[in-house]
């Protein structure tokens, strides 16, 4: 039995593919007309995706996916974690440490 990939975020279910330069990109399930990531199946049965161009505009075999990113309710308006300007008592900073080590011939 295979699981249903889903969104650590948000916990929808998301379709992982992979881009032309291979990164993995992960976009929601059903196809949409506004999208603006071409999805297809390889050979190989593995999710591939790409953005349609002038150049090379959207094939029969590929459907328009929204990039999940974009619709995530769990990402919006939610800013990054800012690093703590002091560190909790007991723990070190290992910053120096490591760019005097970087430093070393």
């Amino acid at each position: 039995m295979s699981r249903t990939p889903i969104c650590a975020d948000c916990r929808h279910e998301v379709l992982w593919t992979v881009t032309e330069s291979g990164k993995r990109l992960a976009v929601d399930p059903d196809p949409d007309p506004a999208g603006n990531a071409a999805v297809y199946r390889d050979g190989l049965g593995a999710y591939r995706s790409r953005r349609p161009s002038e150049d090379l505009p959207l094939m029969g075999y590929e459907r328009l996916h929204v990039p999940h990113v974009a619709t995530c309710p769990g990402r919006r308006g939610t800013p990054a974690p800012a690093r703590p300007m002091t560190l909790p008592p007991g723990v070190s900073d290992l910053a120096a440490y490591r760019l005097k080590s970087l430093r070393r011939p």
